[in-house]
């Protein structure tokens, strides 16, 4: 008990609503009650009706120390349950397990039950951890709905992957009652700002290089690792720009972002932005060459080949590596053989401070994923690490910076 009043110190004396919807993984909310109750919280629990037939009330009223709320208003007395007073007394509202109906009304505004419109009056922080099948989660519409929810500034704990209730086995899992109060407390600590005061570039995602007005040369990134550290080192405290390829992800909290399409648009807005900055992480899928020459018409399909010049794109990174002095410079390798090799010339080469390594060897790495599999090497040595979601390596690197910039 001890321990955990110290891993979740700042939840001693918050409010915390916790709402409960109508999937398996309802019973690891039990245990979340618990540890948040351990750690000193109050917690006031709102349910669906659904919820109902996967764990009791009896449950977590116990667990809770107070009332369930499931109705508008108790039926016995008329007593009506406010939305609104639930979401002024919450420090946090948190959503676990959070279904994919409950995330697709929660993304279109619909408030048919006590849960939803008390969450459409929270003016606290929103969390939700999703839980369902891995075809339900990989779904478009479900894709939409969790990005629609993020671009609003809900946080969302990624669910893990594995065996399912249906018996499949993918991602989908609800997070682990430990993970999501780590997450909830680390979110009302305010975060670790031990990054304050320091400005720090990330680039992310792919350059697109137009051959004419159709058609462009460009690569496979997502931007999601980049995102992630961008995300991270704004949640300790650093002011970041993002200096970003085309994605359709959502902007992290806190984070400045700067669009931009192609390589020679990314290296002017980051050259430009590094003079300010305490360093630059450079995750960004750059293009190495670019056409010589862009039609400004369509470009007709003729009988014979066609043969498309191209040119050398300017380093970005080798340009940063010019200028650092000692500014903090990491960089990002991708690579399909002789990785450690390539990835220690390139450190060499364009001066970086370290250097991500990614294999496309590797299951579970690379590119578009919601995992990673990395090592970090330095002049001194290197670190693998094992296979972890993005987020999770977002915070192995931003370790890794901080202690850099903090030293």
């Amino acid at each position: 008990m001890a321990s955990e009043k110290a891993a979740y110190a700042a939840l001693a004396g918050r409010h915390i609503l916790l709402g409960i919807t109508g999937s398996i993984a309802a019973y690891k909310a039990a245990m979340l009650c618990r540890l948040w109750r351990t750690a000193g919280a109050e917690v006031q629990v709102v349910m669906t009706p659904l919820a109902k037939q996967f764990i009791t009330p009896l449950t977590m009223a116990t667990l809770s120390k107070n009332p369930i709320l499931v109705e508008f208003f108790n039926p016995e007395n008329g007593a009506w349950n406010s939305h609104v007073s639930l979401g002024e007394w919450a420090d946090c509202y948190v959503i676990a397990p959070a279904t994919a109906n409950t995330l697709a009304k929660m993304a279109t505004g619909v408030a048919d039950n006590l849960l939803l419109t008390t969450y459409l009056s929270a003016r606290c922080p929103v969390v939700v951890a999703p839980a369902m099948d891995l075809d339900m989660y990989a779904h478009e519409a479900t894709q939409q709905n969790l990005h629609t929810l993020a671009r609003r500034g809900v946080r969302i704990v990624e669910p893990g992957t594995g065996e399912l209730a249906s018996g499949l086995s993918g991602k989908g899992r609800m997070a682990e009652p430990e993970e999501i109060a780590a997450f909830v407390n680390e979110l009302l600590d305010g975060g670790r700002k031990t990054l304050a005061g320091k400005r720090l570039i990330v680039t992310a995602g792919a350059t697109i290089e137009a051959i004419d007005p159709v058609r462009f040369i460009s690569n496979h990134s997502s931007g999601k690792m980049g995102y992630a550290i961008a995300g991270e080192l704004a949640a300790r405290g650093a002011e970041v720009t993002l200096i970003s390829g085309r994605t359709a992800l959502p902007v992290p909290p806190g984070v400045k972002r700067v669009d931009v399409l192609s390589a020679d648009e990314m290296y002017e807005a980051t050259v430009g932005a590094f003079d300010t900055a305490d360093g630059a992480v450079m995750c960004a899928a750059v293009a190495d060459y670019t056409p010589e020459n862009v039609s400004q018409t369509k470009i007709k399909k003729g009988d014979g080949e066609m043969y498309i010049r191209l040119r050398r794109t300017r380093d970005i990174a080798a340009e940063l590596g010019a200028r650092k002095g000692n500014r903090l410079l990491v960089g990002f390798a991708l690579e399909t053989d002789d990785e450690e090799a390539h990835a220690q010339s390139k450190l060499e080469k364009k001066n970086f401070d370290f250097i991500v390594l990614n294999s496309l060897r590797d299951a579970g790495a690379g590119f578009r994923g919601d995992t990673n599999k990395v090592t970090l090497i330095d002049r001194a040595g290197s670190e693998e690490l094992p296979l972890m979601s993005k987020r999770e390596v977002a915070a192995r690197i931003v370790d890794r910076i901080e202690g850099l910039l903090t030293r």
